[in-house]
């Protein structure tokens, strides 16, 4: 399934991919120091809502629309990723960000971001997008190699104590990606075993997922906390019925903030036998 060139632009995975993502960085922001983010398959970083490629699947229609339309607040986190979508919006008021606008737009001064893209025109647009931030860089190659090149972080000469990894690839064959994964994050975890990882993956039916759990369970990270949406339940193969975020060293009790925002998501956006679930596949107990 390819998400990229705006196909799937606001969906369902958009939308909770995307609330993770602003929650972590809300996180990483509470404490001074700087922190560096890196996007491994990062899009153009805005995509058109009323464009021919977005109306063309509709899918926006049963994700991000069907949120506004539903009015849905209160939970911290559901509440500050509508108001980072919403500030992504200037100047284009019919677009839905992807996660390199919501993370350049997040940034401190003292923070640092690259953004990797694999396909030109896509990284070419994502330059003129990030043009005028000059803590965001962009960078036409290939993501998993970009973790072994970017890690540890640095700024000049001085090294950044802190991480986050987004690992967001179009699982074009699915199965092929799994292994990519697993290798890029044990060889980042044996070189800088403090760094954050947020690894996106979609759920058609879910044992196809347990080696893929159980292979990143044994990395050497201190903990390992799974998030999912499922906007249907998740027994059909032919179609996404919900996504995930994998979030491998996540900041400390990030899952009572996210939860309260998945009830509302799964309100929204779920059709009969929607749920959502936090499961701590490996778990840090100082």
């Amino acid at each position: 399934m390819n998400y990229r060139h705006g196909f799937h632009a606001g969906n369902h995975a958009d939308v909770l991919k995307h609330l993770v993502l602003i929650a972590l960085l809300d996180a990483l922001k509470r404490k001074e120091s700087a922190f560096f983010v890196l996007d491994t398959h990062a899009g153009r970083g805005r995509y058109d809502l009323s464009g021919g490629q977005a109306t063309k699947t509709g899918e926006a229609n049963a994700g991000i629309r069907k949120l506004w339309a539903s009015q849905a607040s209160g939970p911290p986190a559901l509440a500050n990723y509508l108001k980072a979508v919403a500030a992504s919006q200037a100047g284009a008021p019919n677009s839905y960000p992807g996660s390199p606008l919501l993370v350049s737009q997040a940034l401190r001064p003292q923070d640092r971001f690259a953004a990797c893209e694999v396909v030109a025109d896509e990284a070419a647009a994502l330059k003129a997008l990030l043009s005028g931030d000059p803590h965001s860089h962009v960078h036409h190659r290939d993501g998993y190699a970009a973790i072994k090149a970017m890690l540890p972080p640095k700024d000049g000469a001085t090294r950044l104590g802190r991480a986050l990894v987004l690992v967001d690839p179009p699982y074009e064959a699915q199965e092929a990606e799994y292994p990519l994964i697993v290798a890029a994050l044990a060889d980042a975890l044996l070189r800088f075993p403090q760094a954050m990882f947020a690894v996106w993956y979609p759920i058609k039916q879910r044992p196809s997922l347990h080696p893929f759990f159980r292979k990143v369970s044994a990395l050497p990270a201190k903990s390992v906390l799974a998030v999912e949406l499922l906007v249907r339940p998740d027994d059909s193969p032919l179609r996404m019925n919900g996504s995930g975020m994998l979030l491998v060293n996540p900041p400390w009790q990030i899952e009572k903030e996210i939860e309260p925002a998945l009830k509302p998501l799964a309100q929204a956006m779920g059709e009969t036998g929607a749920s959502w679930r936090l499961t701590w596949l490996k778990q840090d107990k100082a």
